[in-house]
């Protein structure tokens, strides 16, 4: 293993620095990872934004929705062979809280995302406990693969749902963790339809097939109501972090539909509670993946359920990551943006 990489190391101020590191080899239960590429999330826009400045500090490599291959193994990790394709699901838990004695790991009282609390994915080789490691098919593109994390996040929300064939699916917010919601919605049966307010991400959903409806333009309740024969819908998912859309949640749903709240919101949402009693609501809660959500991520983009070329809409290398979040930060167009890692 080469024992110099290139790093982007977040140093505040919305600037990143391109450098050259040692790499240190894999200690005892870890395994090195040779990046291939690595997709710029929301999270990593906050930080890019400073608003993450206090948890992360300014010597950070950012990044976790990657893709790549074994470049080592530490003492003690068996079963991966150099050269294979993989992917990390960037959750550390400690062991021994409640929550992961209850067998809820992924919701860890300690829990460390690694490529924010540890060094992410914007390096050559970036090194993570062999637990987080999930293989891939040998004929994945490892392009594609990059979105397994996004798409295991919306595998996790449409299970916890409950979403049956035939039931009637809002996805309120269609950037893209609501495109992806969508097509795992769809590919679970589910009639889908989204909730956008910006045209061009509304022309991207209605290119992969989705029925959509700007809310800005159309009455949202009354075209949720014709669409679905005066019932409303059966599942709603949250995941525009907005106040109106946390407005339309209540106001679409079914009676005793189940609600979703994928979205993170930057202040406390004032919620409809009178709705929850009157149609027998439910409202649970969803943060991030658990392993077979994983699994279920690697089968749909696998089986081309999921339409990659179409939700990543640029790339650019690891040279140019700074130019790379400040034309996200400014494009009304692009909605899942990679950067090129290895060579």
């Amino acid at each position: 293993m080469s024992n110099q990489i290139t790093a982007a190391f977040y140093r505040g101020d919305h600037r990143f620095s391109v450098e050259t590191i040692d790499a240190a080899p894999p200690a005892k239960g870890e395994v090195a990872v040779r990046i291939a590429y690595c997709g710029i999330c929301g999270t990593d826009m906050h930080v890019f934004h400073g608003n993450m400045d206090a948890r992360i500090g300014f010597e950070r490599v950012i990044g976790h929705e990657m893709s790549g291959t074994i470049d080592a193994v530490g003492a003690g990790v068996e079963g991966f062979a150099k050269g294979q394709k993989v992917v990390v699901r960037p959750l550390d838990h400690c062991g021994d809280c409640p929550a992961c004695d209850a067998g809820h790991q992924h919701i860890c009282h300690n829990l460390k995302f690694l490529g924010l609390d540890t060094h992410g994915a914007f390096q050559e080789i970036w090194t993570v406990p062999a637990h987080t490691i999930h293989t891939l098919p040998d004929d994945m593109r490892l392009d594609h693969a990059a979105l397994i994390e996004p798409v295991a996040v919306a595998c996790h929300d449409v299970r916890l749902s409950g979403l049956a064939k035939g039931e009637d699916a809002v996805i309120i917010g269609g950037g893209p963790i609501g495109v992806l919601v969508a097509a795992v919605a769809r590919a679970a049966g589910g009639n889908v339809i989204i909730s956008e307010v910006n045209e061009n991400r509304l022309a991207i959903a209605a290119k992969m097939g989705f029925d959509t409806v700007n809310p800005t333009k159309d009455d949202l309740v009354e075209t949720i109501q014709k669409r679905t024969g005066n019932k409303g819908a059966d599942v709603v998912f949250e995941v525009s972090g907005s106040q109106p859309g946390v407005d339309a949640m209540t106001a679409v749903a079914a009676v005793r539909a189940r609600i979703v709240m994928v979205a993170i919101h930057a202040q406390k949402p004032q919620i409809d509670m009178f709705q929850f009693f009157w149609r027998e609501l439910e409202l649970k809660g969803a943060r991030v993946y658990e392993p077979q959500d994983y699994d279920k991520a690697i089968q749909l983009v696998a089986g081309g359920e999921i339409d990659a070329e179409t939700i990543i809409t640029d790339v650019a290398p690891l040279a140019d990551i700074q130019k790379a979040f400040e034309a996200l930060d400014a494009s009304p167009t692009a909605l899942k943006s990679l950067i090129k890692v290895g060579a």
